[in-house]
């Protein structure tokens, strides 16, 4: 005999096996003035959650309100409302100012766990770090190149040339003794010296306007227009300067934003004076200390008007030619230093003695005319100026009498006046 199943309808008409249980009120919804406990993930904490997976609700006991003391030293959380603590069992959640949250306190983690600071930038903890209390000597990381000192420029003459002119030299002196010697006669020593002295002439002219003859075929060197330019080409580029992502600071006239700068302290010896360095002659001045700092920047070329990434920091090899004006200038009449003029040689364990010196500060502030030669580069539309892997060779000027000069790396040059008072101390 079979068994009755029994069923039951629901409201809205539909039948279903079983009995009819009991239909508990429904509640409405009321807003609940205590916050939600953190349950941290754990499943058996989450009320209604582990019901769905049958699992077990931990309870725990109630715990007595702890005093305002044990509050504030516990680290415990208390609600805006008057509802109860609510401790929280995984890492406190912290709202930073652009409105991210992160678990742990502000501070922590890799982001804070050190200054950060980009590669090259001006490092501000070790600014005060120097002999005296408010140092303001400048460290610059390896982003900024450092210029050792001043530019060097050589001559360019073939080896075979060289050996030449030696060869016809040393012949000639032999030549003109053993004919002085056997002839006796003075006529023999006007032609050695005729030969010799134009030598000798040609020699020192070279060395005093070699530079001059440099920076002439620099300024004749014609300009190129980027737009125009293919990759490897060797230009000149000439337009307004802008900083890159490090700006420089002179340091004595403190000059802000500057892609180049440079300070020198000079001194002169006299017959009984202290030398600057090992090879400083008498009566004459001597570079006692150099800064010289460069770092990338932007040239906007006046022809074209587009802008190129000059890569002069980073180690890069640069030749600086930049006007230097006195900035502060010590004199027998006036031994009196101010107290700037102090600080920054006490800045960098620097003597202030009875001394003639003369400090030079030159600097290429943004926004000056620049005439930059390099080599173009063009990677993934970024244009770029770099330095040449050849040094610049001017060639022989035979109009000037002058022989072939090469300067190395990134050719820098500037005309700007820098208006720059001489200031007596």
């Amino acid at each position: 005999m079979g068994t009755r199943i029994q069923s039951h309808q629901l409201k809205n008409g539909l039948f279903v096996s079983g009995r009819r249980e009991q239909q508990q009120k429904e509640k409405q919804p009321t807003m609940a003035a205590r916050a939600v406990p953190y349950t941290g993930g754990d499943i058996k904490k989450s009320g209604e959650l582990g019901k769905m997976f049958d699992i077990p609700a931990v309870v725990e006991p109630p715990k007595a309100p702890p005093s305002r003391a044990s509050t504030s030293s516990s680290g415990s959380i208390r609600n805006s409302s008057s509802g109860p603590i609510r401790n929280s069992s995984g890492p406190l959640n912290v709202v930073l100012p652009t409105g991210l949250f992160t678990s742990g306190p502000i501070g922590s983690g890799p982001l804070g766990s050190g200054p950060q600071r980009r590669s090259g930038q001006l490092d501000n903890s070790a600014v005060g770090s120097g002999t005296g209390s408010g140092s303001s000597k400048a460290l610059y990381g390896s982003a900024v190149t450092s210029v050792a000192g001043d530019v060097k420029v050589g001559f360019r003459v073939s080896r075979p040339v060289v050996w030449v002119v030696m060869v016809v030299v040393v012949m000639g002196l032999l030549v003109g003794a053993f004919l002085m010697v056997a002839v006796k006669k003075a006529v023999i020593l006007l032609a050695v010296g005729a030969v010799l002295v134009p030598l000798i002439v040609g020699l020192i002219w070279n060395c005093a306007w070699g530079r001059s003859g440099l920076l002439g075929f620099v300024r004749r060197y014609p300009d190129t227009e980027l737009r125009g330019a293919i990759d490897g080409q060797y230009v000149k580029v000439t337009g307004v300067v802008t900083c890159g992502s490090i700006p420089l600071e002179s340091s004595y006239q403190k000059v802000h934003r500057c892609v180049y700068v440079s300070t020198e302290l000079y001194e002169f010896r006299g017959l009984g004076g202290k030398s600057a360095h090992s090879k400083h002659r008498f009566f004459s001045w001597g570079s006692r200390h150099s800064e010289k700092f460069v770092a990338d920047f932007y040239i906007s070329d006046f022809q074209s008007g587009l802008r190129a990434l000059v890569k002069a920091g980073y180690g890069a090899k640069v030749a600086p030619f930049v006007r230097e004006a006195t900035v502060v200038d010590v004199k027998k009449e006036n031994m009196d230093l101010s107290s700037s003029f102090l600080r920054w040689l006490a800045d960098r364990n620097l003597s202030s003695d009875d001394r003639i010196m003369r400090l030079k500060e030159g600097y290429i502030k943004e926004g000056s005319t620049v005439s930059v030669m390099g080599v173009v580069r063009r990677h993934d539309n970024v244009l770029m100026i770099v330095p040449p892997q050849e040094p610049l060779s001017t060639g022989c000027q035979w109009f000037r009498c002058l022989l072939p000069t090469y300067v190395e790396g990134l050719v820098l040059t500037c005309d700007d006046n820098q208006n720059a008072d001489v200031v007596p101390v």
